[in-house]
């Protein structure tokens, strides 16, 4: 060679060690914590669960997609790290994709990765195996969606994907893997080097002083002020400020249903039995991390009473900002920082809530709780449904450390109201959408991401659009306690088809033993007809740890049109004559 310098040869591929797609996405899943994937197993990604399991990842494979996705998806809450679902292709990922919008719906952040078929047939529509364009159909579903073609860039697709899902307002993201990326194959080193270890996902947004004085002076000026937190201010982990905030404020406070235990629902300021009054009666109320969504029928209307409102939000999107109503003092920035910066602003002495207005208030929830009381120490069979949640909150309050998971119709409403919790995130319910089907996969996701024992309550309806991940829960050996209140129908089981031989549109198989399913895998299965035969059950369930399912006999004429929601249910004006 020219001036006596020597070109370095590099060394032939077959002796060079390399690394493939698949090596890649677990590589960059397992950099940045990433350590368990919710998914069901299939082409193209079938092994990569192998050979992800056999890496250290725990890889739960679930009966349907769906259910995998609501298990990333709570995980995601939990955790305040992006759940992962995995599906196959086409069909595998529309299943997940409605726990990808559900999670970003409910600001839980989620990564739904797929194997799709190759861009080039995809794009001429040339007829692949399972063809589809994934990436467009999510994309007005989710916070974000990226699609990676070149082993080299699977680093920072996943990165990119991990910081939309967690920074600002959490939700969810789609990652498109086609098939023919996981067998790409390059330098070992330079794949490693390709990888990003993600830096602050989720940096903390301090609000600005002059929105926590403006707030603080709202509060001031208050004589009926109410706090409502929301699931957001579950999701932040910010307990210790928001508690001292409460405390020091002297603020009655009302939890949504998944911010309950944030403070105990037995704390002297909650005024969840008093729903009703403080939504109608306050003159000021705070919002931390709640939206005047549905849920609170969207800050107007006979909910809200006559009186004038003024609103202070805290929220980390600032779009969300009079959403409904005018909001008269935003505060923009994290949950954490934001409580924080109220706390510091409010110095050592705050003038308390007028006390007419707090012992109003604790008359009100005192007088609500006696007069339910006795409702729920009934021993009835059939049972009905105060009689069994009554047995169930006795067990939740002797073991405030389970993670109640719960939905259906009227077995969701009834226990939102009925159950106290004491300890932040431990229920975890259908979220804002309200839908069912959240059960198993929350009480599976629950049970990996904490260790803590979980019960599920369930209605019966909500049950059957995941029951048969009863066999994902044995398989695993997890810890859970799935209760069904069987009444034989959705709603009720008593209605009546009159204009045919078919059952009831709203009408299940009568006497039906789900118990049973639970047995056929494996796990204990209890017939349960009294609260108290509920009560011993679930009690030797939660001290056992084994996989359980108990059919809770309830009354097939209790329950209600839509739970407390059936003003949504529109009626027809029109008489059958």
């Amino acid at each position: 060679m020219a001036e006596g310098t020597a070109k370095k040869q590099e060394a032939p591929a077959e002796t060079q060690d390399l690394t493939d797609g698949f090596h890649l996405v677990i590589d960059a899943l397992k950099l940045n914590g990433l350590n368990t994937i919710y998914g069901v197993p299939g082409i193209p990604i079938t092994d990569l669960t192998r050979m992800a399991q056999a890496s250290g990842i725990r890889v739960l494979s679930f009966r349907h997609e769906q259910n995998a996705g609501y298990a990333a998806a709570i995980a995601g809450f939990l955790t305040k790290k992006p759940g992962i679902c995995l599906t196959v292709s086409a069909p595998g990922f529309l299943n997940g994709l409605t726990a990808l919008a559900h999670a970003t719906t409910n600001c839980f952040p989620m990564i739904l990765i797929s194997g799709s078929s190759e861009r080039e047939i995809v794009d001429l529509q040339q007829g692949d195996y399972e063809e589809m364009d994934q990436l467009a159909i999510a994309k007005p579903l989710c916070k974000a969606a990226f699609r990676v073609l070149h082993a080299q860039d699977i680093g920072i697709g996943l990165a990119r994907a991990i910081r939309a899902a967690v920074s600002g307002r959490p939700g969810g993201v789609y990652l498109d893997l086609p098939a023919k990326l996981f067998g790409q194959v390059m330098n070992a080193e330079a794949g490693r080097k390709s990888l990003v270890k993600v830096i602050d996902a989720a940096p903390a947004q301090i609000p600005a002083p002059a929105a926590v004085e403006r707030a603080l002076d709202v509060l001031k000026g208050a004589k009926r002020p109410l706090i409502i937190l929301g699931k957001g201010a579950a999701y932040a982990q910010a307990d210790d400020a928001i508690r001292d905030f409460v405390e020091k404020s002297g603020i009655p406070f009302l939890p949504m249903s998944m911010a309950k235990g944030l403070l105990p629902d037995t704390h002297p300021r909650c005024a969840g039995a008093a729903r009703s009054m403080v939504l109608k009666d306050s003159d000021v109320v705070m919002l931390i991390g709640a939206r005047l969504n549905w849920l609170l029928s969207h800050g107007k209307g006979k909910t809200w009473g006559e009186a004038p409102k003024k609103f202070v939000q805290i929220d980390i999107e600032p779009r969300e900002m009079d959403s409904n109503v005018e909001i008269a003092a935003p505060v923009v920035g994290d949950i954490g920082s934001c409580v924080s910066a109220l706390l510091d602003a409010m110095g050592s002495k705050w003038d308390a809530p007028p006390a007419d207005w707090t012992n109003a208030v604790k008359a009100k929830r005192d007088e609500n709780v006696a007069k339910m009381a006795p409702r729920l120490m009934n021993n009835n069979t059939p049972m009905d449904y105060h009689g069994a949640l009554g047995a169930l909150r006795d067990i939740i309050k002797e073991r405030p450390d389970a993670i109640l998971v719960n939905e259906g119709a009227n077995t969701l409403d009834l226990a939102r109201g009925i159950i106290d919790m004491y300890q932040p995130r431990k229920r975890l319910d259908v979220g804002t959408w309200g839908i069912m089907g959240i059960g198993m996969g929350s009480a599976i996701a629950a049970a990996v991401e904490t260790g803590k024992p979980v019960l599920a309550v369930e209605g019966d309806s909500a049950f059957g659009f995941a029951g048969m991940e009863v066999e994902t829960i044995c398989r695993y050996k997890l810890p859970v306690c799935v209760v069904v209140f069987n009444n034989d129908g959705i709603y009720r089981g008593t209605d009546v088809n009159t204009a045919g031989s078919d059952p009831a549109t709203t009408v299940f198989v009568k006497g039906a033993r789900y118990d049973k399913m639970m047995e056929a895998f494996g796990g204990v299965g209890v017939n349960a007809t009294t609260p108290d035969e509920l009560k011993r059950a679930v009690n030797a369930a939660m001290d056992s740890g084994h996989p359980t399912l108990i059919n809770a006999v309830i009354d097939p004429a209790a329950g209600s049109e839509s739970g407390r929601i059936g003003n949504l249910n529109p009626q027809s004006v029109l008489k059958k004559k």
